[in-house]
């Protein structure tokens, strides 16, 4: 088959039912940090702009950048949006109705900082499970001051029931402001992840240790925001690397992953994130399945895979072998916001570039770099 050919009949291009949302392709936008809100964490109508009009190139999914979920420690970075206010609700709703209005169902993607919050540009303290530094420096693209970040406070009972309560009242915001689902966001480093990996979690409660008491507050979360929240869909984010750790895998391997895969088989979805290039290699355990194919066998759930996604042979793959359902991509989507149209006409995708990965929401960053370069 050739690549046109490939393209024109690419099983992306089938609709799927991903709970109760009814998605008319499988290609989805990820969550991507774009530190474009008012000061006070209010979306912007550019905002409104940027998520309408990858819901205009025909994607079936859009999957917000991280929103905050309360106003104590949550927030990780400068002029990133909350779901805390009215303000909150009110600006989202403006994005929501762009993304309705051409065509694409969104979720908000609900993330809280942790230890990786770049805190000390506007004064909290961070907190996380353990009081261990993360690895790492922190971004200075995305409003961080340089070297390296600070060793949060241990949490609490109170701390965790806190972060428990900022989740739910946020996915009850998003509900409110017409967002189709929510995500929680337990990947990537941010504080449910914090729980999760061994060297961050030293606790001896039920929340340390073995890999089942470390997943404990993510089902939590997860249980509360299905409580108050019934049948709309809710989605689980994971990841074993991190923006600040890219080698660091489950000490478990797939024995880990099976347990977090069971513990979290109310989500309505799973979304295995930032396995990056040659998916099928990098994402296998040692027993040879990948992520994503046994996060389907065991939680039985719906699966999203996230990385590389925009090479089109590696995606049907992906999809015809049983390993995900959708696919969410984050470079290919920032090149190419109008990429399910592309593939439905076959026409070539564009290449991504570094310098579009400003941190920003705006497309025009992309726009720019192809008049320059004329690709």
């Amino acid at each position: 088959m050739t690549t046109t050919e490939l393209e024109l009949a690419h099983p992306a291009l089938e609709p799927f039912g991903l709970g109760s949302l009814k998605l008319r392709n499988r290609f989805a936008v990820a969550p991507m940090t774009r530190i474009s809100a008012e000061p006070d964490g209010t979306p912007t109508a550019q905002m409104a702009e940027y998520y309408r009009e990858y819901a205009a190139g025909g994607f079936g999914l859009i999957i917000t950048e991280g929103i905050y979920p309360d106003a104590a420690h949550s927030q990780g970075y400068v002029n990133q949006p909350g779901l805390v206010t009215d303000r909150h609700i009110t600006g989202w709703r403006a994005v929501v109705d762009a993304a309705h209005g051409a065509g694409a169902p969104i979720v908000a993607q609900l993330m809280h900082a942790g230890a990786i919050s770049q805190g000390n540009a506007y004064g909290f303290e961070t907190i996380g499970p353990s009081a261990v530094a993360p690895r790492g420096q922190m971004m200075a693209d995305y409003g961080g001051v340089g070297g390296a970040w600070k060793a949060p406070r241990e949490m609490t009972a109170r701390d965790i029931d806190d972060v428990i309560t900022g989740y739910t009242a946020a996915a009850e915001n998003a509900r409110t402001a017409g967002f189709d689902g929510v995500e929680i966001h337990a990947a990537n480093g941010y504080l449910l992840d914090q729980f999760l990996t061994d060297y961050t979690n030293q606790r001896t409660d039920d929340y340390g240790g073995p890999v089942e008491n470390r997943i404990r507050l993510t089902v939590r979360v997860l249980r509360a925001v299905r409580d108050a929240l019934g049948d709309f869909p809710v989605g689980v984010r994971l990841s074993q690397t991190k923006v600040n750790d890219f080698t660091y895998r489950w000490p478990g391997a797939d024995a880990d992953a099976r347990v977090v895969f069971a513990a979290l088989s109310d989500a309505t979805y799973l979304h295995i994130a930032s396995e990056g290039r040659n998916f099928l290699e990098t994402s296998r355990f040692p027993s040879g399945s990948t992520i994503t194919q046994l996060a389907r066998e065991v939680s039985g759930r719906p699966v999203i895979a996230n990385g590389g996604m925009h090479a089109l042979p590696q995606a049907a793959d992906v999809l015809t072998g049983g390993h995900a359902d959708v696919l969410s991509l984050g470079q290919g989507a920032l090149a190419n916001p109008d990429l399910p149209r592309r593939v439905e006409t076959g026409a070539p995708l564009a290449a991504f570039d570094h310098e579009m990965l400003h941190p920003m929401a705006t497309l025009d960053s992309a726009a720019a770099w192809r008049a320059r370069t004329g690709k």
